[in-house]
């Protein structure tokens, strides 16, 4: 059983891989699986256990050594990505997307540059989008500041031209980690208005140093990711768990069930008092559904303004060091990159 697993997952590994050309793709994903279980036929035992564990070495070899790339022909949307430069109490972002959506898909990407006090971060915001059912859903933050603006970054996989979007394709090395940093008239906006899903929007109930080095963790990971691209895992890195990584928890986090199945992280930030706890969490959840009229673009300048006007309103707390053990390591994480 376990040979048959292991023939499995590595005929899906080639076959979501991104080999060129497509054909050799397409029979070294047929062919290895079929070799490596026709060892069973030869009669030799010695012979036949090193034939499978070179088979199987080999293999293993190949996938830890595929490596990411940044240079791709990209899907339009992840084509430019993000750049930033510190200067002080500055930060210089270039190529801030602005998709100007039609209908899913015709669509018009623009780039924006601008400039940011991570001082000024004055609200977070845990954005949580359900296309289908309750338990999976695509997590992203939005960072307020103090002059009314807001800056949406959501981890996304990087989708070559080629390739049409796959679940199953995300548990291999088929996409490419990216950090899409837009106006949240593209990240919220598309998904409350063009593709109508169920948006919610929780603030976060950090502090004003955290907020900062929570900002500035995300800043410094896109910029990373220019020299050392990274696969996207579904499993292991994707929207969910870069959330946790840039607040430096403790890896043990990545495993809890409501972030495997991030429908359920909103009742995992509530639980950690991360969210205003001043109301139970089904009434917190109604009152954050964002609810827009009928026939509502994103278009308008005061998107931001106009999808909190009917939200709870952030709370703050006061506390530098809660009483939450758990809650306590998040804000020790966070705190330890400051030094």
């Amino acid at each position: 059983m376990l040979l048959l697993f292991i023939a499995s997952y590595a005929g899906a590994a080639f076959y979501y891989s991104t080999l060129t050309p497509v054909i050799f793709r397409w029979a070294i994903a047929l062919l290895f699986p079929t070799v490596l279980l026709g060892c069973f036929l030869i009669p030799k035992t010695l012979i036949r256990r090193i034939s499978i564990g070179c088979l199987i070495t080999g293999f293993f070899i190949w996938y830890e050594t595929d490596p990411p790339q940044n240079t791709r022909d990209w899907a339009a949307e992840y084509a430019i990505p993000a750049r930033v430069t510190f200067e002080g109490n500055k930060v210089y972002i270039n190529n801030i997307r602005h998709i100007h959506y039609k209908t899913v898909n015709d669509y018009t990407v623009h780039y924006t540059n601008a400039t940011f006090d991570p001082n000024k971060v004055s609200s977070v915001d845990l954005i949580v989008s359900y296309w289908a059912g309750t338990s999976i859903a695509h997590v992203f933050l939005s960072f307020g500041f103090s002059d009314g603006r807001h800056l949406a970054i959501s981890v996304e996989t990087r989708r070559q031209k080629t390739f049409p979007y796959s679940t199953i394709a995300g548990f291999f090395h088929h996409y490419e980690l990216f950090y899409v940093v837009a106006d949240e008239r593209d990240l919220i906006g598309v998904r409350t208005d063009i593709r109508k899903e169920r948006v919610y929007l929780y603030h976060l109930n950090l502090s004003a140093p955290l907020r900062k080095q929570l900002f500035l963790n995300y800043l410094h990971a896109i910029q990373s990711l220019h020299e050392h691209p990274r696969w996207y895992n579904t499993l292991t890195t994707n929207c969910a768990t870069e959330i946790l990584s840039r607040a430096h928890t403790p890896l043990l986090w990545h495993l809890n069930w409501r972030v495997l199945l991030s429908g359920h992280i909103p009742a995992l930030a509530y639980t950690l008092g991360l969210l205003d706890q001043r109301t139970s969490f089904t009434d917190l959840q109604r009152r954050s559904l964002i609810h827009r009229p009928s026939g509502a673009t994103p278009d308008s300048p005061t998107y931001s303004e106009d999808i909190r006007k009917t939200l709870p309103p952030p709370f703050e707390t006061k506390q530098e060091h809660p009483q939450n053990k758990t809650l306590l390591r998040l804000y020790q994480g966070l705190a330890s990159t400051t030094q």
